[in-house]
């Protein structure tokens, strides 16, 4: 009987709390410790710091991008480099993007909805770095219906990169023109990146439009003389970054958990090297930024790694080949570069020789990009050696891309889309050891990504036909400022 009493007793206390838990369940189960409405300057340096982790790191960068830019090899566990895709990480960067677009729509719409004219346009660059890198990976993908799940949009069309490009182009149009206005808000401590000022925040939103322009000038000549004559006839609107201590450069605290994904990898790994491709352009070069970017075998000698060859495979031929150097992979409070001031003056030196209004003649853009390039890895000193010998200037868009690809060294996406539009260096090559993957036919590197397979089941017709596109995961349908011939 008294037992009977007792889960009596239990059932109807139990009963009350429930009752009490469903009428009081909204406030019961909000997490005091956790603001239901974050600060948006929070939101900023989320999105700066997480694009960093996740698109500069060791998956999205040195594994792929970074070899298949001809940068780096890989030396062991050489998957990636022969072209062994992971569906796990092809999913992990899909999502990534998404994440980040979702919170700087986020932030976007807060400071549009409270007049905050410099979060607004800080979020418009943002949105523009991001999916430059989204669209430069996969070409074709959700864009103009992406995020927009509260309008009734579950499944978004993919937009074609012909109209990505100029979309963005034109968001960083809009940043840089609401930046000139001026607002009166504070960025605050979210920006991890430039540290509420909007001047450099500025320099980056027309220093990506120029890059953006440039990257399609084989494409569409027309709307790439355009951007770029709008920003070089206006340097006071449109002023661009020129100089190191303007560079869009994130430096990482260094301490746990905050280290540079780079040098955060190399503390339990060791499967990167330099690249056959790069050390030998820079041999060639007698280039003086060869000892920054690697370090010597155990010989003594600086060998590159062939990407995806054979003698990269075991452990045992570590020593034959050159580390990356320690300013790149070694220092836990080291950088992820956006943007570098080099990129500026090549990109300068391109137009002068197509013959649209640089500003500056291509002769003087090429030189103060290689002087600026070497003064950011210390060996300025070196600069008028260096541009009186191999690397004097000889007024061909080959010679500008190839200085633009060695200074583009831990920005892997922007060498591999380099390398795409304009096929330097001559010297990249494919992975000998690509028919072990199954694959072949294939005369270059990889020329994009393939989407997750999750898009199948989740968007399959709107993606279908992007989907199609792909052939081999890493080949198919070029990217729209690829517009070279004879490649497949």
């Amino acid at each position: 009987m008294k037992t009977q009493i007792l889960k009596l007793s239990v059932i109807a206390v139990f009963g009350v709390l429930l009752m009490g838990c469903t009428k009081d369940f909204k406030e019961i189960n909000t997490d005091p410790n956790r603001s239901a409405d974050v600060p948006i300057t929070n939101i900023l340096a989320y999105c700066i710091r997480n694009t960093c982790s996740t698109h500069f790191d060791p998956w999205a960068d040195m594994n792929e991008p970074s070899t298949y830019g001809g940068h780096l090899a890989k030396k062991q566990y050489i998957d990636e480099a022969r072209y062994v895709s992971r569906a796990t990480v092809i999913l992990n960067n899909w999502t990534n993007l998404y994440r980040i677009l979702n919170n700087v729509r986020d932030i976007r719409d807060r400071a549009e909805a409270e007049n905050l004219t410099n979060m607004a346009s800080v979020a418009k660059i943002w949105e523009a770095v991001i999916m430059q890198l989204g669209t430069d990976r996969w070409r074709d993908l959700p864009y103009s219906e992406a995020i927009q799940l509260e309008n009734g949009v579950v499944s978004p069309k993919y937009d074609t990169q012909e109209e990505i490009y100029p979309a963005l182009m034109n968001l960083l149009k809009e940043a840089a023109d609401g930046l000139n206005r001026g607002g009166n808000d504070d960025l605050g401590a979210g920006d991890i990146l430039y540290f509420g000022d909007t001047k450099a925040w500025l320099r980056l939103a027309n220093s990506i439009r120029l890059r953006m322009a440039l990257r399609i000038a084989n494409a569409n000549s027309s709307l790439s003389k355009q951007v770029v004559e709008e920003i070089t006839s206006n340097p006071s609107k449109y002023p661009l970054i020129k100089e190191n201590s303007q560079n869009a450069f994130f430096f990482w605290p260094g301490a746990s958990p905050y280290y540079e994904p780079w040098a955060d990898d190399f503390r339990s790994r060791d499967d990167h090297c330099i690249s056959d491709i790069l050390v030998d352009v820079m041999k060639d070069l007698d280039d003086p930024r060869l000892p920054v970017y690697a370090q010597p075998n155990g010989y003594g000698e600086y060998v590159g790694c062939e990407i995806g060859g054979p003698n990269s495979i075991t452990v045992g031929h570590a020593m034959k080949y050159s580390l990356i150097g320690t300013r790149f992979r070694e220092d836990m409070g080291g950088f992820s570069a956006i943007y570098r001031a080099a990129e500026t003056h090549f990109h300068l030196a391109e137009a002068a020789v197509r013959g649209w209004n640089a500003g500056v003649s291509a002769r003087n853009a090429y030189e103060t990009g290689i002087t600026v390039s070497l003064e950011e890895n210390g060996v300025s000193s070196q600069a008028a050696e260096y541009l009186a010998g191999k690397a004097a200037f000889d007024g061909s868009l080959d010679q500008i891309y190839l200085q633009e690809w060695i200074c583009l060294f831990k920005q892997g996406m922007e060498a591999w889309s380099l390398y795409r539009k304009t096929g330097i260096p001559t010297t990249h090559h494919i992975a000998r050891s690509m028919a072990e993957c199954g694959y072949s036919g294939h005369n270059t590197p990889p020329l994009r990504y393939p989407y997750p397979i999750i898009e199948k089941s989740l968007n399959g017709d709107n993606s279908a036909a992007s989907m199609a596109d792909v052939v081999d995961e890493f080949w198919g349908k070029k990217m729209w400022f690829d517009t070279r011939t004879g490649v497949k």
